[in-house]
């Protein structure tokens, strides 16, 4: 009977501890908060953000633009690109825009082309376009998606493989034309018109094309040659302040033209090399391989020795500075395996490169000379374009 008696208390102690830990979890249940789940806002840019397009080789199906800092390098944000998305940024740098392809079953399937347009303050997405799917699927190198100067119209370069241009329009939001470009690549936005712009044809000649209100083109005419393609090939990417616009040879020149004008005028041309230089076989290379800042009259160019036909993507073993007034030579450091460069919009500016190898972000001071002073590792797997804010 004792052990009865005991057994029961046993059960009794045990039956008020667990009421007692029940009513105190009722307690804190009533004091509980459940977290909720948002999205984290990006800081204000400053004009040393950056915008790093990844074309995600590995699965490209699945395309990434990076943002970083570009004071601190320290990863800020991501927009998805989907397969071979070209980006850029409009003219107030409000909004992010990318031509791309998906397709229902990821790898395969219904393709359809969207121009997508991000909010560049929140990266939330505010607006598809459904454009012909044509679009270029290549990596996104400078000039193959730009903004007409009011942020109006935006255009495309496509590919199939047959050269044209999609007109967009924004304000409106709805594909306008295509335009045949055969034997042209590339968009150059003219700055004092907003409804001009040029391409860069391949007997080294400029097409400049003039829409009109509704984005149709109202007139097309070709520049005077501004290359021989069989001497002096020019790299893709351009550099420019207002309406002139600096050319890149595979060979170390610097060519110009003034686009403002219905029809391109070629300027005038002058070589980074000395006759030392030549003599080691120093050359540009890469995606991006040049930068300017106008307003410090700086041309930051990614160099290699030993140049041969066919090394114009090589990595830089050397970043050169030229004064364009004096079109002399004034610094020269290492090159830190750079394909691309871009330089910040702000009095003392920062310059950018990309170090394709590490993934890896690189930064150099620029005042009161050039400097090497920062790497970041690891911004994606094939991070290979920066626009700057």
């Amino acid at each position: 009977m004792a052990e009865s008696r005991g057994e029961m208390m046993r059960i009794w102690r045990k039956g008020a501890a667990a009421a007692a830990m029940l009513l105190m979890g009722n307690v804190h249940a009533a004091d509980f908060v459940a977290e909720q789940v948002t999205i984290g806002k990006l800081p204000p840019a400053n004009p040393a953000r950056m915008y790093v397009s990844d074309v995600a080789i590995s699965h490209i199906v699945d395309g990434r633009m990076h943002i970083v800092d570009g004071e601190t390098l320290k990863y800020q944000g991501v927009v998805g690109t989907g397969f071979t998305g070209l980006a850029t940024l409009s003219p107030d740098r409000s909004e992010i825009y990318v031509a791309t392809t998906y397709l229902s079953r990821l790898n395969r399937g219904e393709r359809t082309d969207t121009l997508d347009i991000y909010d560049s303050t929140t990266l939330n997405l505010k607006e598809e376009i459904i454009i012909p799917p044509k679009h270029a699927q290549a990596l996104p190198y400078k000039g193959v998606i730009a903004v007409t100067g009011d942020g109006r119209f935006v255009v495309v370069q496509n590919a199939t493989p047959a050269s044209s241009l999609a007109v967009i329009d924004r304000k409106a939001s709805k594909y306008v034309t295509e335009i045949p470009t055969p034997g042209c690549w590339s968009i150059l936005m003219a700055q004092t018109s907003q409804r001009r712009f040029t391409t860069v044809c391949g007997d080294g000649t400029l097409l400049t094309i003039t829409l009109d209100e509704q984005g149709m083109p109202a007139d097309q005419q070709r520049s005077e040659r501004l290359f021989d393609p069989d001497k002096n090939p020019v790299f893709t990417q351009t550099e420019n302040e207002g309406d002139e616009y600096l050319f890149l040879g595979f060979y170390g020149d610097i060519l110009s033209a003034n686009l403002g004008g219905a029809k391109a005028v070629i300027g005038d041309s002058w070589s980074l090399l000395d006759e030392k230089d030549r003599k080691e076989g120093w050359r540009p290379g890469g995606y991006q391989p040049f930068a300017w800042h106008p307003a410090s009259k700086r041309l930051y160019v990614a160099v290699h020795p030993a140049g041969v036909e066919g090394s114009h993507k090589n990595p830089a073993a050397e970043v050169w500075a030229f004064d364009t007034q004096s079109r002399k030579r004034v610094a020269r450091v290492p090159g830190e395996n750079t394909v691309a460069l871009a330089v910040s919009r702000e009095d003392k500016p920062r310059l950018f490169g990309i170090d394709p190898l590490t993934a890896g972000l690189l930064r150099y001071e620029t005042v009161p000379t050039l400097k090497f002073v920062q790497r970041q590792d690891g911004f994606g797997e094939a991070p290979i374009l920066i626009e700057m804010h």
